[in-house]
């Protein structure tokens, strides 16, 4: 399938996947601002009145699962549904790393989450697309990308071509709190390679490692990232790596990856 052909189709719509620990959603605010800059941007709409009440309506008594929020184009506004579940704690802060393979896709993904997501598989598929444009690595199918190199965090620049991950803005924040160096800057694969630490963020997995690019190993986690990882955690209501995430409320069931 050619780059070409993975362009995202509006008609579908777009949507939001926000962690739900305790009945309450994580990055809330940040999740619905993205949404409603999408809904100006790509269909002139604002987001439906009470929508946000919607959103604590349905986390409520969810102890840990996702909710999905999916706006599709309707007459002159958009249909907005909402749905939630629980989810596997096992597929949170994962600790084996990710795989990934490049896929050339020039001016990237963009920065709305489309549910036309054509050529993007599950992270728990087997290796997964990570997005490139020419030389710069962008973003994985579900999740930002970010690299250490000699104690500072790297992570591609909000420049139209990637997602602005809910998770990515609050690693960035805990690292500003941490008394941490970040720089928003483009990434080669050289880079990856040579860097101390590479993972990835997502809204729902959190702080993931990245273990492979292309078949050749990368480093994955360590100090730093770990140190990110526990105050992520605690900032989204979870136990200490230690102790593992709560149980779910039900039966896990996965649902599409997010960040």
């Amino acid at each position: 399938m050619a780059a070409n052909d993975l362009r995202p189709d509006p008609s579908k719509g777009v949507f939001e996947t926000l962690l739900v620990v305790g009945g309450e959603p994580t990055e809330a605010a940040g999740h619905l601002t993205r949404l409603g800059r999408s809904l100006a941007e790509i269909y002139g709409v604002e987001m439906p009145v009470g929508t946000e009440e919607l959103v604590d309506a349905t986390a409520a008594g969810v102890e840990l699962g996702r909710l999905r929020i999916t706006a599709v184009p309707a007459g002159e506004g958009v249909d907005v549904d909402l749905e939630s579940r629980p989810i596997d704690p096992a597929i949170m802060f994962p600790r084996a790393g990710a795989s990934l393979r490049r896929l050339d896709r020039p001016g990237g993904h963009g920065s709305h989450k489309w549910v036309d997501r054509r050529g993007m598989e599950h992270p728990d598929a087997g290796p997964g697309q990570l997005i490139c444009d020419g030389e710069d690595l962008l973003e994985a199918g579900w999740a930002n990308l970010f690299a250490v190199r000699e104690g500072t965090l790297w992570t591609p620049p909000l420049d139209g071509r990637i997602l602005a991950g809910t998770a990515r803005a609050a690693v960035l924040e805990i690292a500003a709190d941490e008394g941490l160096q970040a720089q928003e800057q483009a990434l080669s694969a050289a880079d990856l390679l040579a860097a101390e630490e590479t993972f990835l963020t997502n809204s729902v997995r959190g702080i993931e490692p990245a273990t492979e690019l292309d078949g050749s190993p990368l480093p994955g986690s360590g100090p730093v990232s770990h140190r990110l990882a526990d105050a992520l955690r605690r900032r989204w209501g979870l136990s200490d790596a230690s102790d593992g995430p709560p149980a779910p409320s039900a039966e896990p069931q996965l649902g599409q990856p997010s960040h």
